[in-house]
């Protein structure tokens, strides 16, 4: 893996707290729209649903890039529809990032022949 494959990575996890914040904030409006007069579903909805097609465009850069197995595209998918998941996949791209990012300085300076 290389750089663009980090930034690749560093773009899904961009997004990915943004993501699950405006995720929560639709749940959260949808209850007062039930419950109250207050109704901010459709901007709500809207804001999210250009944020989740963000995320799988990313997501699919991502896949291409890291060659990911199935079962490893699937989780990050996964996690992108549950009310926290996005936080969690942020971690993980975090970690998974700095790795690339690490192994990428090892090769260019020649300690690691991979």
């Amino acid at each position: 893996m290389d750089i663009k494959t980090a930034s690749s990575l560093h773009r899904l996890r961009l997004v990915s707290g943004p993501e699950a914040v405006s995720f929560l904030l639709l749940l959260v409006c949808s209850v007062l729209k039930r419950t109250t007069d207050f109704n901010a579903v459709p901007v709500m909805g809207a804001i999210h649903g250009i944020l989740f097609v963000l995320y799988v465009l990313f997501w699919l850069d991502a896949w291409n890039r890291t060659k990911w197995s199935f079962t490893t595209a699937a989780l990050y998918f996964v996690l992108s529809v549950l009310p926290f998941g996005g936080f969690y996949a942020d971690r993980k791209l975090k970690r998974e990032a700095e790795a690339v990012v690490i192994a990428s300085r090892a090769r260019r300076e020649g300690t690691v022949n991979a």
